[in-house]
């Protein structure tokens, strides 16, 4: 066979090779020194703001650790009657956000929205972002949070005066009182 044919192939596999070493340094730099700046640098954050938040490390699978910024847990304020003198609180989870390892040695990062135990279901994360190490610099912290708490505040303040958010009246009467086409009425 003429080497020619393969300089498709052989390009293919040299790429190949490099991002397989790619997540090998990729996990070298996580233990070595990103996961500690991650963690440094989202106390020094929440300290300089005043924010109450605990930075911790899970640590659960090999090279597949996070770091998370919670804001913790508390009563929802709402509760389950068990019977006529038991009230059970519904724990509210006030969200995270996550910078968690992937397989290949890249770090996603995740916002965890709040959510209120047994009221609903969780809303599922929102992806900010996937980075290599060398691409997580200090701004990107700083807009991280402050996109984690801009949801997190749009969530606690939830209402209907959203634009894209059609329900109840708004839902089958969207502009001037008048019925969408599509929306069935009852005229019997």
């Amino acid at each position: 066979m003429e080497p020619e044919i393969f300089i498709n192939l052989q390009r293919r596999v040299n790429q190949y090779k490099e991002v397989l070493a790619n997540t090998v340094k990729y996990r070298e730099i996580w233990l070595a020194s990103l996961r500690q700046r991650i963690v440094d640098t989202l106390e020094a954050v929440i300290n300089g703001v005043g924010l109450e938040a605990e930075v911790e490390v899970r640590s659960e699978m090999d090279n597949l650790e996070a770091v998370v910024l919670s804001l913790g847990a508390m009563k929802s304020g709402m509760a389950e009657r068990v019977n006529e003198s038991v009230r059970r609180d519904l724990v509210k989870y006030n969200g995270a956000l996550v910078y968690q390892q992937l397989f290949n040695g890249k770090v996603i990062v995740l916002i965890n929205y709040p959510y209120i135990e047994n009221y609903g279901q969780p809303r599922p994360p929102k992806t900010i972002a996937i980075y290599r190490p060398e691409e997580l610099r200090e701004p990107y912290f700083i807009r991280h949070l402050e996109e984690f708490i801009q949801e997190v505040t749009n969530w606690e303040d939830f209402d209907d005066d959203e634009p894209n958010q059609r329900i109840g009246f708004h839902f089958n009467f969207p502009s001037g009182g008048e019925p969408d086409a599509d929306t069935p009425t009852d005229k019997t």
